[in-house]
């Protein structure tokens, strides 16, 4: 980052993350960014996706964020769990973008028609209790976006697939859904409501009837007995699937340890989000999964940063104070002096030392006349001095707030990198404003692709 070079412990002690590599390199077909919330996963992921089909891959990006940033950003009305081609995209080669948003209940739906057969698939979609489980319950969205990945890497239409995880509370949920879900369907709840249906006929009705009559008498009084209800003849109807459903959260585990797959963590200068990024950098680790980087996202700069945040400060009072405000001759030699130096206070002594004689001078006030002529010919007026004063005053105050930003941010990731110096890391500067089309997708993609992300 300009202005700001990384000493012990920071950006010079770690390796630098080198995004076009990863996305020229065609053993490279899964790219999975992920951290904590508002951290720009989602922008990131579809610029990495812009950069990678207009480097010549066949690309769809995959998100998970319901805001419609990303659709009009690409051009595109809406965005569905139907894969849309993306216009506009200056391919070589072939390249094309494609994006898509997981619909949660949809990819739950699709896996029941996929997986049961027309009656059994009928009468589970219009079960109230897997109504309510696959709009809603605890990281189905987590593991529906497994499923998803699962079945864009099963199509191999497109050789690469970027993921922009949910954003959870926590960036390990995505990890941790297939487990979650899993250990939903094993629990003893789910087991004993299963037990009728795998008894079956006669004996299996004799168990409804005389086994499940205490639980369901005290379950009813507290759930409702039409929901227990719902719940077992769901549990029957999916006895089936569960199976299946465990099957493909374990291969599509497997397939994010593969080589072909690159874990991209996201964050922004900040110590939560840092934190978040360090838990999953050292989850990645435990778990084997092939992490490239850390996307350090909206970092700020300085062109200036050569003036500290305390000069800055001290050259505001002195303006303010009106230690700088020459009202003798001279002044319009220094007029601008605040704005395009970097040695304020130097200035400011000059200051000091040319107005301390001109008010000593008996003979100042006879030239009076002669000076309101000459401030009228270079405009000179007080006022107007003093209002560019107040407004360089200004500036400077800014500057020192800028300053005192950069500090902040480089500490916080200095002491991530630290921690973890094998993490290859860029920096993509803050811009000034949100992405709104393909055109600030692309500088992102410029940004992130540049030494050290162009910061």
């Amino acid at each position: 980052m300009e202005g700001t070079a990384a000493g012990a412990g920071g950006l010079d002690a770690v390796p630098a993350l080198e995004i076009d590599p990863v996305l020229d390199d065609r053993g490279t077909r899964i790219i999975v960014c992920c951290g904590s919330g508002g951290v720009g996963k989602t922008t990131t992921a579809a610029a990495l996706g812009v950069r990678a089909a207009e480097r010549g891959r066949r690309v769809v990006v995959l998100t998970i964020d319901p805001a419609r940033r990303l659709a009009q950003s690409m051009g595109i009305d809406a965005l569905d769990n139907t894969p849309r081609k993306v216009d506009g995209i200056k391919g070589s080669d072939g390249g094309e973008l494609h994006a898509m948003m997981l619909d949660m209940k949809r990819t739950f739906d699709e896996i029941v028609e996929a997986h049961a057969d027309p009656a059994r698939a009928r009468a589970i979609l219009e079960n109230p209790f897997y109504q309510s489980l696959s709009a809603g319950f605890a990281g189905t969205q987590e593991y529906m976006a497994m499923e998803k990945l699962g079945q864009l890497r099963a199509r191999d239409e497109w050789d690469l697939i970027i993921v922009d995880t949910p954003p959870s509370r926590s960036a390990l949920d995505f990890l941790d859904a297939p487990k979650r879900l899993g250990s939903f369907l094993d629990g003893k709840f789910i087991k004993l409501l299963m037990a009728p249906a795998k008894v079956g006929g006669r004996a299996g009705m004799k168990f409804l009837n005389v086994g499940m009559s205490m639980m369901s008498g005290t379950l009813g009084k507290l759930l409702g007995g039409q929901f227990l209800g719902d719940v077992q003849t769901f549990v029957a109807a999916m006895d089936t699937m569960f199976g299946g459903f465990r099957t493909r959260a374990d291969a599509t585990y497997r397939l994010l340890q593969a080589p072909g797959t690159a874990f991209l963590v996201v964050a922004a200068p900040e110590r939560d989000a840092l934190r978040e990024a360090a838990y999953f950098v050292e989850r990645l680790a435990a778990e084997g999964m092939p992490l490239a980087g850390l996307v350090l996202n909206r970092v700020h700069g300085s062109g200036a940063a050569g003036l500290s945040a305390e000069r800055a400060r001290a050259a505001a009072e002195n303006l303010e104070e009106g230690r700088m405000v020459d009202r003798g001759p001279g002044k319009t030699g220094l007029r601008g002096v605040p704005a395009t130096s970097s040695e304020p206070s130097h200035h400011a002594t000059a200051a000091d030392s040319s107005a301390r004689p001109s008010a000593a001078r008996p003979s100042a006030a006879p030239e009076a006349a002669p000076t309101a002529d000459v401030t009228e010919e270079h405009g000179t007026d007080p006022d107007t001095d003093q209002d560019l004063a107040r407004l360089t005053a200004g500036l400077l105050r800014l500057h020192a707030e800028r300053m005192r930003v950069l500090a902040r941010e480089q500490r916080t990731r200095d002491r991530f990198t630290a921690l973890h110096p094998e993490v290859a890391v860029t920096e993509v500067a803050a811009l000034p404003g949100d992405v709104h089309d393909l055109a600030g997708l692309r500088a992102i993609g410029e940004r992130l692709s540049s030494p050290r992300g162009g910061s």
